[in-house]
């Protein structure tokens, strides 16, 4: 007889968290597994909050890639560092180890449900396992909640958001080639370690021949010169402004979005002027949901 499994990823960001919170409150009857596929190289913000979740889901959250994390797939791509152009760390790291997992279920004929937290006021696309015959579904956009929805659910249930927020925009591994300059910046004085670690491994893979440097056209030994930190800080404070101006006269010309706070700017990446396209969607949003 064939059953069915009830699985969930957790990135460590916002609106994974809010699913699981979602889901334990309103399919108290659904048996959801909780997964986190760890490369290895996440921030400790986010194993915090992780230990902090399964505290209030009453549940493990089962980590994936226990034998095979970042430095190992690094190794087999020869030192070349993942890029947008090349994202074999989503692949490697979060893909193949969640088709991995539920693998020997499909094999016997069971059935797998998957929980993806893509938002109503989102739009992307996300992992749908189109090919291999998962049944995703996607709880936030069926009950219409947004990113305002997500905070509340998260305020409501005692956890709040995860302390990276602070400074970071999203969750994901320390070096994620999608974080804006400013957080690399950031991520000199929060961890400084980590991004002396970063730096190490751009130099390794620009020796053996990487075509890429973490982020786009800087090395991090040329992003981190006290000018360059200055200038960069400059940058984001003016885009900051301009993008509060913007709210702001939205909220002229529409009442009704007066009850989104100036404060919430933690999405600035999903702007067209810091990375050039209106979202960054597509596989990696396994890794910051």
């Amino acid at each position: 007889m064939s059953v069915t499994r009830h699985v969930l990823g957790l990135s460590g960001g916002k609106d994974s968290a809010a699913l699981a919170v979602y889901m334990r409150d309103h399919a108290p009857d659904t048996p959801v597994e909780y997964f986190f596929t760890d490369t290895g190289q996440e921030l400790p913000e986010v194993y915090e909050y992780l230990e902090r979740l399964e505290a209030y889901l009453g549940k493990e959250v089962v980590r994936l890639n226990a034998h095979r994390d970042f430095d190992y797939w690094l190794r087999e791509y020869k030192n070349f560092l993942p890029s947008a152009q090349q994202r074999w760390c989503t692949r490697k790291l979060k893909l193949e180890p969640f088709e991995a997992w539920v693998k020997p279920s499909l094999a016997a004929g069971d059935k797998v449900v998957s929980y993806v937290a893509i938002r109503s006021d989102e739009n992307r696309i996300g992992y749908r396992g189109d090919t291999t015959g998962i049944d995703v579904r996607f709880p936030f956009q069926d009950a219409d909640i947004d990113k305002a929805g997500v905070i509340r659910i998260l305020k409501d249930a005692g956890l709040g958001l995860p302390r990276y927020y602070d400074w970071r925009s999203r969750s994901g591994c320390t070096f994620c080639f999608f974080q804006q300059k400013i957080e690399w910046a950031r991520l000199k004085e929060q961890h400084p370690e980590a991004f002396e670690a970063a730096k190490a491994y751009e130099k390794t893979a620009v020796d053996c021949g990487s075509p890429f440097t973490w982020t786009e056209n800087e090395s991090l030994e040329e992003l981190e010169r006290p000018e360059r930190i200055a200038q960069i800080e400059t940058q984001h404070e003016e885009r900051v402004r301009r993008h509060l101006q913007r709210k702001r006269r939205d909220i002229r010309r529409n009442p009704f979005k007066a009850d989104l706070s100036d404060a919430e700017i933690d999405e600035l990446h999903d702007l067209d002027e810091v990375y050039g396209v209106a979202d960054v969607s597509g596989s990696c949003v396994i890794c910051h949901k």
